[in-house]
């Protein structure tokens, strides 16, 4: 098995969060941040997840850090279009858990 893998680590972070709620993934991102640093995937699940808690100055912030990280156009273009909705939509509220 291979779980030290940050990635692996990264994929797991998005499970949980799917299954136990942004907060929890978000908790599990914090030990990725010296093996990953500023890895445009990890910025980009921690803006999605940041959006799915309803911080969305968080989320647009993180969606535009992940889009100056990567090379690839499309999936530049598609997290700039991300915090772009963002930036244009009402705010959003939080969940009441």
């Amino acid at each position: 098995m291979v779980t030290g893998n940050p990635i692996v680590r990264l994929n797991r972070a998005v499970a949980v969060a799917m299954a136990e709620g942004p907060d929890a993934g978000l908790a599990l991102l914090a030990d990725l941040d010296a093996p990953l640093g500023q890895h445009h995937r990890l910025l980009s699940v921690r803006a999605h997840l940041h959006e799915m808690a309803g911080e969305r100055e968080l989320a647009i912030d993180g969606f535009r850090r992940a889009a100056a990280g990567t090379a690839n156009t499309r999936e530049r273009n598609y997290l700039l279009i991300q915090a772009a909705r963002l930036g244009s939509s009402p705010k959003l509220q939080k969940p009441d858990t």
